[in-house]
């Protein structure tokens, strides 16, 4: 299983894409807290997420609570800072993508920290970034890919009416 983990999340709507891009994937979906939005069952409903209860959540209270649990992860961060593209690493089962807040990114002490183990998307010079839920989606499948897409179909309904 792939881990998603999102460092202090901040708009609704990227974390809503983001757990629908894990539910369709069956990859776990990690949030460090604060979160800037809330994600009790009554706001999940009232949001219309109805693919919610597919989704594997895990929230921790801070990135210190993240590692005390998960110790020793096999980490990859996202970062337009990071001195290799994405598709250089090799994504091994059970790995985690971590990507940072919307506004401010990933703590350079991480970043210090994981310095070989930091992925960035390649674009044009001048843009900032890209949106947060279409950086963990290209991340995602380039590591499911790298893992030949386990536990997921590969055909559409097209390929059984030939």
């Amino acid at each position: 299983m792939l881990n998603i983990v999102l460092v202090e999340p901040e708009i609704p709507q990227n974390t809503g894409n983001i757990a629908r891009t894990c539910a369709a994937t069956r990859s776990r979906l990690h949030l460090v807290r604060p979160l800037g939005f809330d994600i009790s069952e009554r706001a999940v409903k009232r949001a219309g997420l109805d693919y919610w209860p597919m989704v594997d959540l895990k929230v921790y209270d801070s990135l210190d609570h993240f590692f005390s649990i998960n110790p020793e992860p096999d980490l990859w961060l996202a970062t337009t800072k990071a001195p290799q593209d994405y598709t250089q690493a090799q994504y091994r089962e059970g790995c985690w993508l971590m990507f940072g807040k919307e506004t401010a990114g990933l703590p350079e002490e991480l970043r210090m920290r994981w310095y070989g183990r930091c992925v960035r998307i390649p674009m044009r010079p001048d843009a900032r970034s890209l949106n947060l839920a279409n950086s963990v989606a290209v991340l995602t499948y380039e590591a499911l890919r790298q893992q030949g897409f386990p536990a997921l179909s590969g055909a559409g309904e097209m390929a059984q009416k030939r």
